[in-house]
Formats: C-alpha cells, sequence, structure tokens
C-alpha cells in the first residue's frame, strides 16, 4: 500500500502503476462500454429532471466494481479507471439531453421559424462528432490544469478515492472505506428523503424572490464538493452568490429593471453577463500570462519530448482536422449550416472550453450553460435572427465542453492512480458513439413517454433556459438587456484584475477569486452556500484534527459526493418499473 494510500488520502500525490499490471485489457473495455450503456440510458432523465448532472465518475467506479467482479475473480483499480472513464464519458454525452429537449421545445413555438426534427442516426452522428472534437482538443491541456497547475477537479479526487478504496487491503483502508460507506449511506437517504419530501429542500433565510428562495440546500453532493474545494474558492463563490441573489435583485426592483413579481430566470439573465465576462476574461488572462508553461506543455507532446503513455500531438492534430471535416458536412447536410459559421462556431468554442476547463478544475461546477449561452450571444451579432444557427452554434460549444470536462476529470483521477493516460484518452474516443447511440434512442423514449417542459412532465430546467436566451437573441442583438454588454465589460476588467494580482503568492489569500466569484452569480445560491459550509467543515476538520482530517476527510466528502449521485442516476430505473414513486 502506498503512502497516500494508508494516509486515506493523496492531495497532489501522483500514483505509481506496479511493473507488470495492465489496464487497458479486453475485459475492462468490454465491462466498460456495458457502463457506458448503462449511464447514457439513466442519465438522462436524472438531467432533465433536476436541470444538472451529478458526479457521474464516481456513479462509474461503482457500476464498474460491480460489473467487473460479475466477469474476473480478480481485477485492480486500474482496469476500473478504464471502465470508470467510459462511463464519465457517456454520461456527459447524454447530459446533451438538455440540448435535444431545447430543439423540441423551440420547435413549439411557430413564431421561431424553427421545425428540426433530429433523427436518431442525426443525433448520433452530430454528437459524436463534436464530442470527439472536444476530446481531441482538450489532450493537450493534461498536462497544463492537471500535472503544472495541479486543479483540484474534485470530482475526479472522488472517483480516484473510491477506485483505491474498492481496491485497498488493510485496517487504515478498511476503516477509511467504512467512513465511505457510511457517508455515502447517509448521502443516498439524503436524496431518497428529499425526493419524498421527508426533509425541507431549501432552508430559507434572507432575502427571497417571489419564485426563488435564497438559502441553504439538504444536497450532500453540494457538501462534499465544497469540502475538497478549500475555503478561499467557496468564500469567493458565496460572496458571488450574495451579490447575485441578494443585492442585485432589490436593486433591480428599485430601479424598475425588474418587476415585483420576479422570477430567477428574470435575475439570472442580468447577472450572467457580469458573472460569464468575468469568467471568460480571467481564465484567458490566466493562460496568457501561463504562456511559457503551456509552451512546455506541448512541447512535451511533441517530438522527443514525448512521453510513452502519453497520446501523440500528432493523433491530436490529424483527429481534430478529420472530426472538424465531419463536422462541416453533418451540419451542412443536416442542418442546411454554412461551411464558414460551423468553422467561426468551432474556432470560438475552443478559448471557451480552456475557460470552462479552468473554472470546473477550480469551482467543481462547469460552467457549459453561461458558455453556451455567451456563443448564442456572439451569434446574435453573426447571424441576426437565424434561430437555427444560434443553437447550433451553442450546440457545438456545449459539446466541446461537456466531453473536454469529462476527460480532465478522468485525467485528474488517472494522475492520482499512476494510469497511462492514452489509454484513458482511448476509452473516451470508444465511449462517445456509444453514448451517442444510446442518448439518441433513450431521449425520444423519455420525451414521450413523460413529457419535455410541462407540468408534471421533465422540467428540463436547462432547456428552458437554452430556450429563452434564444428567443430574446432572434431579434439580433438590440433584443438583449439594456446595459449587457457593458455589464460584460465590467466583469472582464475586473476578472483581469484579479487574475493578475492572484500571481503575487502573497496577495493571492486576499485577493477575490475570479472564478469563485463568477460562478457563484451562476448557480443556484442554495448549492454554493452548502458547498461553502463544506468548506468551513473541511478548514475546521485539518485545524482541529488533522491526524483524522488526512486519514478520512477526503474518503468521507467522496462518500456524500457518491450517495447522492448514485441514487440519483438509480432512481429514475427504481420509477420506471414501478419500485419508487416521486413525491408530488
Amino acid at each position: 500500500m502506498s503512502s497516500s494510500e494508508a494516509s486515506g488520502g493523496f492531495g497532489d500525490t501522483v500514483g505509481v502503476k506496479p511493473e507488470g499490471v495492465r489496464e487497458f485489457t479486453l475485459r475492462s473495455v468490454l465491462v466498460g462500454l456495458v457502463v457506458a450503456v448503462l449511464i447514457a440510458a439513466s442519465y438522462p432523465y436524472v438531467t432533465l429532471k433536476l436541470g444538472f448532472g451529478p458526479n457521474i465518475s464516481v456513479v462509474s467506479a461503482f457500476f464498474g466494481y460491480l460489473a467487473l467482479g460479475l466477469v474476473a475473480k480478480t481485477f485492480n483499480r486500474w482496469e476500473n479507471n478504464m471502465v470508470e472513464t467510459a462511463g464519465t464519458a457517456a454520461g456527459q454525452t447524454a447530459f446533451l439531453c438538455a440540448l435535444m429537449a431545447a430543439f423540441d421545445l423551440i420547435a413549439r413555438d411557430p413564431s421561431m421559424g424553427f421545425a428540426l426534427h433530429l433523427t436518431p442516426w442525426q443525433s448520433f452522428a452530430w454528437l459524436t462528432t463534436a464530442g470527439t472534437l472536444g476530446v481531441l482538443l482538450a489532450v493537450p491541456m493534461r498536462q497544463h490544469f492537471v500535472v503544472d497547475e495541479k486543479l483540484a477537479y474534485p470530482d475526479g479526487m472522488a472517483a480516484a478515492e473510491t477506485l483505491i478504496l474498492l481496491d485497498s487491503k488493510g485496517p487504515q483502508a478498511r476503516k477509511s472505506a467504512l467512513s465511505m460507506v457510511v457517508a455515502l449511506a447517509l448521502s443516498a437517504v439524503g436524496m431518497l428523503a428529499q425526493q419524498k419530501k421527508w426533509l425541507t429542500e431549501l432552508w430559507a433565510f434572507g432575502a427571497s424572490g417571489p419564485k426563488y428562495v435564497v438559502g441553504m440546500s439538504t444536497s450532500m453532493l453540494s457538501l462534499g464538493s465544497g469540502m475538497l474545494l478549500g475555503l478561499r474558492v467557496n468564500v469567493w463563490m458565496v460572496t458571488g452568490g450574495v451579490l447575485a441573489w441578494v443585492i442585485a435583485p432589490p436593486l433591480l426592483v428599485e430601479n424598475e429593471v425588474l418587476a415585483a413579481e420576479h422570477t430567477r430566470g428574470q435575475v439570472l439573465l442580468w447577472v450572467m453577463w457580469p458573472a460569464t465576462g468575468m469568467l471568460v476574461a480571467g481564465g484567458l488572462a490566466a493562460l496568457v500570462l501561463k504562456w511559457r508553461i503551456l509552451t512546455r506543455s506541448f512541447k512535451s507532446l511533441s517530438g522527443a519530448g514525448a512521453k510513452a503513455g502519453d497520446f501523440p500531438i500528432r493523433w491530436v492534430a490529424i483527429g481534430s482536422f478529420v472530426c472538424i471535416v465531419a463536422l462541416v458536412i453533418v451540419q451542412r447536410m443536416m442542418f442546411d449550416l454554412p461551411i464558414w459559421q460551423t468553422l467561426v462556431a468551432v474556432a470560438l468554442s475552443i478559448p471557451m472550453m480552456l475557460v470552462g476547463l479552468r473554472v470546473l478544475g477550480e469551482t467543481n461546477w462547469g460552467p457549459i450553460s453561461a458558455l453556451s449561452n455567451l456563443m448564442q450571444g456572439v451569434f446574435a451579432g453573426i447571424a441576426p435572427g437565424n434561430v437555427q444557427a444560434n443553437v447550433i452554434a451553442s450546440g457545438v460549444t456545449g459539446s466541446i465542453a461537456a466531453e473536454s470536462e469529462g476527460l480532465m476529470q478522468d485525467y485528474r483521477a488517472g494522475h492520482i492512480l499512476g494510469t497511462t493516460p492514452k489509454y484513458l484518452t482511448y476509452m473516451q474516443l470508444m465511449a462517445i458513439p456509444v453514448g451517442a447511440l444510446t442518448l439518441s434512442y433513450v431521449y425520444p423514449m423519455l420525451r414521450d413517454q413523460y413529457g419535455i417542459g410541462g407540468e408534471g412532465g421533465l422540467n428540463a430546467p436547462m432547456a428552458q433556459k437554452w430556450v429563452g436566451f434564444a428567443k430574446i437573441v432572434s431579434e439580433g442583438i438590440d433584443a438583449l438587456p439594456d446595459g449587457a454588454f457593458q455589464f460584460m465589460a465590467v466583469g472582464a476588467v475586473l476578472g483581469v484584475i484579479f487574475t493578475l494580482l492572484e500571481q503575487r503568492p502573497k496577495w493571492k489569500t486576499y485577493v477575490p477569486s475570479p472564478t469563485g466569484l463568477g460562478i457563484g452569480m451562476l448557480v443556484p445560491f442554495s448549492a454554493v452556500f452548502t458547498m461553502f459550509i463544506g468548506g468551513c467543515v473541511d478548514f475546521a476538520w485539518r485545524k482541529l484534527w488533522p491526524t483524522s482530517a488526512q486519514k478520512y476527510l477526503i474518503p468521507v466528502a467522496s462518500g456524500l459526493i457518491a450517495g447522492e449521485a448514485l441514487v440519483a442516476v438509480v432512481l429514475p430505473l427504481l420509477i420506471k418499473f414501478g419500485l419508487w414513486t416521486v413525491a408530488p
């Protein structure tokens, strides 16, 4: 057992795979693809019902443990890492059911002039092409974000901890595993209680709007995520939440920008501009400031600098070119989208992907929705009034961002375990078409069975936000809220300033985190505040009981994430077979 295992946690520890241990085996590939189908079949219901996707990496690790156990008496954590990676890739693809729901919702409104109905094979071709491109574009960034900058990627850390504990032996491993199982059970029971309305989903306090509440959620997943992020980012996330959901609404009402009876979506339409400006400008500024490290990262993947376990940069270049050509053809034939618009969408999606990877690594929230909305705003200027171009372009951004984020989480877990990076990439590339094909047939069944966007059906909140924004920008840039670009500019300037100040180690503790502030303004306040409580628990535990924290903090946090995530994925299957009913 390594020292990291003995302590029950690993921080920035780099794992080492024992000599002779096989990871990319036939059974790990086959089991991985089976798990990919299971995840892709169950994940859409969760996303459309809840409006977000739980940590699918941890869920996949548990499914992999069970599935590998059925086909083999002995297997190892590195094989299970392959299975977990396949499940993550399929889950990220299935997350795009929100985009397919948005297509259906827009098509219901004749005034939008959008009558696109994708067949399963059209959905498969589009999602596979865009998703594969997202993986390939993210490959070179592993060295920068995971190895050099050591960003947290808490879901990846939780997956690694799960894989280690499922495969470990010895007294301390058993104690750490027990602490994780107990936390998992508490989280799972809490999730079930929420569904039955046995617990109040929000504990309200402070300011509240007519159709949203500022309070704390009972989500153990958010609590566990906050425990893995550290206090600084959590503090600035909750600060951003207070600015957006406590201070901003009364000011907007007082200045007659919002009606007294306003919704969360109406507030979000205003606060998203400074938040997105801060995230994008801050993320890009951080990359520019570290251009030397980025250059070294790319050099390490090319020529003599490439390691045997890396996915070659030459393959990235060739594969990306093929995917871009294929995407141009698919979108031209299926959507009648001009070639130049596809190329512009891909070009603009790359910096947005880089920003998304940084934000995810620092906050554990992937800003797919915000970045896609930003692309909608850009295409409102590029192709005014063209709803189809607007939605398709934002869909490209969403696909690239989703798959790149999933891959980086897997790279983080693999880095901790010592798994060969190129094999993780292989599994992602194989699982994407499996996930796309599964989603292409599962989504229509869910839509026909439950309905999309209506009372009593699948609310699809992310899809509704996509549609609402498409309706606004369908009239061009002039239809955006007054001052939207000015607010974005202010946010961008602050993002750059804060990023510059962060570069001084002595100041970093006190300088606002542009990533934390920005994501805190976009994510529901209840989730942000609960993550902040998790950060406080982490801080207090490490200060008061450092030895205990070293052994049990990461397993407990991972269990809190895993319990709710497992229930969220399994629950739709129980409902479908009549084994569980959700309270109205």
